[in-house]
């Protein structure tokens, strides 16, 4: 839908209050109003570094001083972050009831932070690392701060096994739960809010087709075009941190006339 900003606002807003099951999709993009760069975007870590990946990472001491090389770098922006206002408004829009689900493909633990409830992380979490071993877990900042004293690769303490952040490295199997679960909701949502996805990574980005091919009603907001943007019933590319609370504000206005 073309329109007015004003205009595919009070549309969302409209299905929103239609709606009786709505989930949110994110990518990278809702997180870079927090200061954290896409690592596909001009500069990110994947113009410095090497994709190292899961089978590289089991195989080769090089590859995993590569790997944490990268890491060391990434850990303390994340851990720095903090939720910006798109994050807000979905927890905000969960709190009223009028969300039921958040998918993320981000890996930085923002929507928790800002206290969404029912989020499912399809590449999992940064903010831990766990022995891939024997399991044993600890959170990311205790890792970083082995690297940060010298430590190349770090490897449990308990049984020397390879510690590895709990997120889904290239030819890593995703989290199958999660999987399901997020299908799950696709299928049966009236309603998906995508927002900061390219939708390019599989089989993530299959989430918000299935929605589509379920009937559900789709709002995109990007501040770049997809492949997929003629499925959506409203098209957004302004950011998400001005659209999401104005939409939360919409909502709450319009909804005692509804």
């Amino acid at each position: 839908m073309a329109g007015t900003y004003p205009e595919r606002l009070e549309t969302t807003a409209a299905l929103l209050l239609q709606a009786r099951t709505v989930v949110a999709f994110t990518g990278a993009g809702i997180s870079t109003e927090s200061g954290l760069i896409d690592f596909r975007s001009p500069g990110g870590l994947w113009e410095r570094y090497r994709i190292v990946t899961f089978q590289e990472f089991l195989d080769s001491e090089a590859a995993r001083a590569e790997y944490w090389r990268m890491r060391r770098e990434l850990i303390p922006a994340l851990l720095a972050a903090r939720p910006n206002a798109a994050h807000g408004a979905l927890a905000e829009l969960q709190r009223l009831g009028k969300l039921q689900a958040v998918i993320t493909q981000n890996i930085d633990g923002l929507h928790q932070a800002a206290g969404s409830t029912e989020v499912i992380e399809l590449h999992g979490t940064n903010l831990r690392a766990s022995c891939l071993t024997c399991g044993r877990s600890w959170p990311i900042a205790a890792v970083q701060a082995r690297l940060e004293a010298g430590e190349a690769v770090p490897r449990c303490s308990g049984c020397g096994g390879l510690i590895k952040p709990d997120t889904v490295s290239f030819g890593q199997s995703m989290p199958e739960q999660a999987l399901t679960e997020a299908f799950d909701w696709a299928r049966c949502c009236d309603l998906m809010l995508m927002i900061g996805s390219s939708l390019e990574v599989q089989p993530a980005a299959r989430v918000p087709l299935v929605a589509a091919e379920a009937g559900s009603n789709l709002v995109f907001i990007n501040r770049t075009v997809t492949a997929y943007d003629h499925l959506a019933e409203v098209c957004f590319s302004e950011a998400a941190g001005r659209v999401l609370p104005d939409l939360v504000r919409t909502t709450e206005i319009a909804g005692p006339n509804e």
